[in-house]
């Protein structure tokens, strides 16, 4: 197998960071219409009551599952045949998931308005409904993950919110009494285009790489056969699949047991940690929903505050994390103590590692210091006066300002750890994730009677510290021994905090002379200050630069050679 998983890696980051860019702009551009002509409340019943029921069934029925055959995979520890037959048992797991969740949503939290019921009973059903035949996906949507199709999963991707987002503003058009509705529909639509658009593609791209093996045993010569086939076709000899129905359960020849003991072991140790990562990733609004501390219109304003606040999250350390994490199981050995791997990946891993976690950071640090003089400006272009007024939604973005800070920490090194854990490892750490995830219920829940939505903030803080705290002592002593260590240079210099300190000391200046009289002065101030300070960024990360711009030459070099070879 000749695919480049770092490459690779590096591509699924940029191609998702461009897509979570292109949605969080078409979910905005909702929310805000929503906020400004249908009401808060209902963006509270969807964005906060329904979406968290598409997260709770999709993540307890996929993720564990998902992340084990990840590993299971690069380690070779079962069969094909085995991986597709657990992924599909997603399936049935998110059925059997979805009766009681869906009883409790429609009796146990807090009640929903009697004008908003019916709509919302059937949203329920609608997003249950869409979330199982999602799953029927599942096995496409991995082997194209396995084997590199960054490009599909990218078309997949935002032909999916494209089209949710289409048939959601249509409907609502129509007829804006109708929103809720509007919303399940769009969400059952958009499922449907998953399942045709990842199997069309491999009915399409199997029998195409057959023509291509037979040419090959013929011509022999890749560059020759590129001119007809393309690049896609190229290095996949260990792909298994004859036809797209070995993609569904049973139907992949396999001399083995049905399902493999190893992997399930992994999947049960995931399993427990994931359900507690859920309660730590949405355990505010599980609190939101169970007791009555906000009212949906207070629940719309922090989930659109929330979202503001975690751009940054979603648009960059979200893609990254995923990329880092897929790039660490392919190239770290859960089994194997470091000093008996391969010293090269070893060192390779090491240092992304650190390249990662300062530049993560860096971005956080920026986003925390400008975000003090800037989130109500922000807020005030988004919802109008009438959504700030108050003064709770820019305190709010302030505070969450600074859990961005922790939460692009966090996602690194905790999806480090996640992607070289042993199954014992991951066992302990469950432990002290029920500690975090009852920590964090307590605080979120206190916190919030005390000092309202900004107490979901301050528990989020204190949580991600937590994490962070766990995650860098167990990657100090997985590394101890090789005589080196990734934590020695990842945070960024002195010059680019100094920079950064004095920028945002005079965006706080601007704030307060030309908040008042000109937004566009103190804009421009603000692209100036961050402008500065990423300009010193790259002056004393250099060397940084300086190889991943070699790296790109060598990589543009290499096509170009391809190319002359195959004209």
């Amino acid at each position: 197998m000749g695919r480049n998983i770092l490459a690779s890696s590096l591509q699924n980051a940029s191609f998702s960071i461009v897509f979570q860019i292109f949605c969080r702009c078409i979910t905005f551009a909702i929310n805000a219409f929503i906020v400004r002509s249908v009401g808060r409340d209902v963006l509270g019943i969807t964005n906060v009551r329904l979406l968290l029921l598409e997260s709770t069934l999709l993540f307890l029925s996929k993720e564990a599952i998902t992340r084990a055959a990840l590993s299971s995979r690069h380690n070779k520890l079962c069969t094909w045949a085995q991986l597709i037959n657990q992924l599909w048992i997603t399936v049935p797991i998110c059925l059997v998931l979805s009766m009681p969740c869906l009883y409790i949503w429609l009796n146990w939290l807090s009640t929903v308005d009697e004008q908003y019921y019916v709509q919302y009973r059937f949203g329920c059903f609608a997003i249950a409904f869409a979330c199982i035949i999602e799953l029927t996906a599942e096995a496409p949507i991995f082997v194209s993950q396995v084997f590199c199709f960054v490009k599909l999963k990218v078309v997949m991707d935002t032909g999916h919110i494209f089209i949710r987002s289409f048939v959601f503003i249509v409907l609502v058009l129509l007829n804006k009494s109708i929103t809720i509705y509007a919303f399940g529909i769009a969400q059952i639509i958009s499922a449907v285009t998953i399942i045709v658009g990842n199997y069309a593609f491999f009915h399409l791209y199997i029998p195409r790489l057959k023509q291509y093996r037979n040419e090959m045993k013929r011509v022999d010569d890749k560059y020759e056969l590129r001119k007809t086939f393309g690049k896609y076709y190229e290095n996949m000899e260990d792909f298994p699949f004859s036809s797209v129905r070995e993609m569904l359960p049973g139907a992949l020849p396999n001399s083995g047991s049905t399902f493999n003991t190893d992997l399930q072991k992994l999947v049960l140790s995931f399993a427990k940690q994931g359900i507690l990562k859920q309660v730590l990733t949405e355990g505010e609004k599980y609190v939101m929903s169970v007791s009555p501390v906000l009212t949906f219109s207070e629940q719309a304003t922090y989930d659109v505050v929330n979202n503001m606040g975690s751009l940054a999250a979603r648009f960059i350390f979200r893609p990254i994390e995923d990329s880092s994490y897929f790039y660490f199981t392919q190239t770290i050995a859960r089994d194997l103590k470091l000093v008996d791997q391969k010293r090269e990946k070893v060192n390779e891993a090491c240092q992304v590692l650190s390249y990662v976690c300062k530049t993560v950071t860096s971005i956080g640090l920026v986003g925390f210091v400008f975000g003090q003089s800037y989130a109500g400006t922000l807020l005030l272009l988004y919802g109008g006066s009438e959504f700030v007024e108050g003064g709770l939604p820019e305190l709010l973005l302030r505070w969450h300002c600074l859990a961005i800070v922790l939460l692009a920490m966090n996602g690194i090194t905790e999806g480090y750890m996640f992607a070289t854990n042993t199954s014992k490892q991951i066992d302990t750490y469950n432990y002290y994730m029920a500690f975090f995830s009852v920590a964090f219920l307590l605080l979120s829940y206190q916190l919030t009677n005390w000092l309202g939505p900004v107490g979901f903030v301050l528990a989020n803080v204190c949580n991600m510290s937590f994490r962070i705290s766990y995650s860098l002592y167990y990657i100090r002593n997985q590394y101890k021994d090789i005589g080196r260590s990734p934590l020695r240079s990842f945070l960024p210099g002195p010059l680019f905090i100094t920079v950064l300190a004095l920028g945002g000391f005079a965006c706080k200046i601007s704030e307060s002379y030309f908040f008042g009289r000109s937004i566009f002065y103190h804009l421009l101030v603000g692209v100036l200050c961050t402008g500065l300070t990423l300009l010193t960024w790259s002056f004393e990360n250099r060397e940084l630069l300086r190889a991943g711009l070699t790296k790109y030459r060598e990589r543009k070099l290499s096509l170009t050679s391809e190319s002359n070879l195959i004209n």
